[in-house]
């Protein structure tokens, strides 16, 4: 980094599991500041006064933004029903927003974050870290590169565990309001790779179960949707967080005109199989571990990509990675897919 640019200064809301990442990765990067912490739950304080020495706390969004340090961006690491209004205030505030996923629960909030962000003039990123994983970015550059040809058939496959060791009794998961359910969640980080590699869908129809969540959540646990790709072929996705004990699998499997891959493990963390004309499979490099969240375990924990990019991007040496309008258009497609329920 230049010794000639200002370091850019970082508010965390939100300072669970995700937004501790932030925090802490914010705090080691050369090119950032930890200015402010802000979370609803006091009894946070203490551990992160231990954690981030000299950075201070405050126990509301509103709070920090009337008497809070000067910052250029604010992450918003809340539960998933707080992210759009929470995103709005920061950029009417004068910063630019870091927005967790989902970046809103409905497409309407979702496009007031956008049209904020027009008017204010500052920028918003979607968090959406998988893109940074290898197999992720070789699947891109594969059907960027038209090595495939038509695309034939997608399969989705997301099947992981999300039981009464992750649905706590009066915590927000589960809930309409502030989850939103499933696709939000666990797995809107597949439907950003399906919107980003394959572009966007129509023709959807959906079934939905709900096996062994009633009492634990207010939504479905398990669906199956159909789909065809508005570039021309057709796909399902598979779902579920009704797997026992631990995550199955997440994969995607591709049949086209110049050949088949399939990307899978717990995490879509390698290539199974890839067989394409006239292609030498080249060797990625390797994908980062899984977010582990003690008996849970999320998607590759590549939050490190994201701060880089955000801090390259303020500085204007870069461009947003997953901008606000992608971020939209995941919560749109999710959005429609719930509408069939």
């Amino acid at each position: 980094m230049s010794k000639d640019l200002p370091q850019v200064r970082f508010a965390i809301c939100g300072v669970g599991h995700i937004g501790r990442r932030h925090a802490a990765l914010v705090a080691r990067h050369e090119g950032a500041e930890l200015v402010a912490l802000i979370d609803a739950r006091a009894d946070l304080a203490p551990s992160l006064a231990a954690e981030f020495v000299g950075v201070p706390f405050f126990a509301s969004l509103e709070e920090y933004l009337q008497n809070g340090p000067t910052a250029d961006v604010l992450t918003v690491a809340t539960p998933n029903g707080c992210h759009a209004p929470q995103a709005v205030a920061g950029l009417r505030h004068g910063l630019h927003v870091v927005v967790e996923k989902p970046i809103a629960l409905s497409k309407a909030d979702a496009e007031t974050i956008v049209h904020t962000a027009l008017q204010t003039g500052k920028l918003v990123f979607g968090v959406m870290q998988n893109r940074y994983s290898p197999p992720a970015a070789w699947l891109k550059q594969v059907v960027d590169e038209d090595r495939l040809g038509q695309v034939f058939l997608v399969q989705l496959n997301c099947f992981w565990n999300r039981d009464a060791r992750y649905y706590q009794p009066g915590g927000w998961k589960g809930t309409q309001t502030l989850d939103g359910g499933t696709l939000f969640t666990q797995f809107s980080h597949f439907v950003d790779l399906l919107y980003w590699v394959f572009g966007d869908i129509t023709n959807l129809s959906a079934r939905f179960r709900d096996f062994t969540h009633a009492g634990l959540t207010e939504f479905e646990d398990s669906g199956l949707v159909t789909f065809d790709l508005l570039r021309g072929g057709s796909g399902i996705l598979s779902y579920s967080t009704a797997v026992w004990d631990r995550n199955l699998e997440s994969s995607l499997t591709v049949v086209a005109e110049r050949g088949s891959l399939r990307i899978a493990g717990q995490y879509m963390d390698k290539v199974e199989y890839c067989h394409l004309q006239d292609y030498q499979m080249p060797t990625l490099p390797p994908t980062s571990p899984a977010n582990d969240y003690g008996p849970f375990q999320g998607s590759a924990a590549n939050h490190v990509q994201v701060i880089e990019n955000v801090v390259d991007t303020v500085q204007r040496r870069s461009c947003a990675t997953t901008n606000a309008l992608e971020g939209l258009k995941v919560v749109e497609i999710i959005e429609r897919i719930y509408a069939l329920r």
